[in-house]
């Protein structure tokens, strides 16, 4: 298995964890994004789960608000969005489980002109993440951070290896 699908698993099982610990199944979720592999991963560990259908969402932040749910999901969506703002205010639950990654000084936001998809406009310090939150309503009950080790050789993968890249968490409506 290689290094980049060695990480994904690590993240999802971190995430699946995360969210068991926080609001174990059976729970009817909102997954901001379209269908992927770990909106099936939740399904497997008995989520109900409902997607998103590709809008934009900076566009059209009120798409979300038809579902009934009990938590809405957001795995790294965030820093797709040019105003997360706007979608954090419409979203149809008072439970958020949200991941965003953290800003490195080695590694900057992205842009990817062949993927329209495929930007980060922002890439976040843990600080900024909870202040856009507080902004927008929510308040944080829980939060973790973690690591993404490549387990490659180098300075920037040492740096990986001990500077967290990752942080999720579980927020309630103020």
């Amino acid at each position: 298995m290689n290094s980049k699908n060695v990480q994904l698993e690590e993240r999802f099982n971190r995430t699946i964890n995360f969210l068991g610990n926080v609001m174990p199944p059976p729970v009817k979720i909102l997954d901001l994004g379209t269908k992927n592999p770990l909106s099936n991963l939740m399904e497997e560990k008995g989520y109900e789960v409902y997607n998103t259908d590709g809008e934009d969402l900076d566009l059209e932040p009120e798409s979300v608000k038809p579902y009934e749910v009990d938590l809405v999901t957001a795995f790294e969506i965030f820093e797709h969005l040019v105003a997360p703002f706007n979608v954090l205010r419409q979203l149809p639950s008072t439970k958020l489980v949200a991941s965003v990654p953290l800003k490195l000084w080695f590694a900057k936001a992205y842009r990817n002109p062949k993927d329209k998809w495929d930007n980060h406009y922002h890439e976040f310090e843990s600080w900024q993440f909870d202040w856009l939150l507080d902004k927008a309503g929510w308040k944080i009950d829980k939060a973790v951070k973690w690591t993404a080790p490549t387990g490659q050789i180098g300075f920037r993968p040492f740096l990986r290896k001990i500077t967290p890249r990752y942080y999720m968490v579980y927020a309630t409506r103020k």
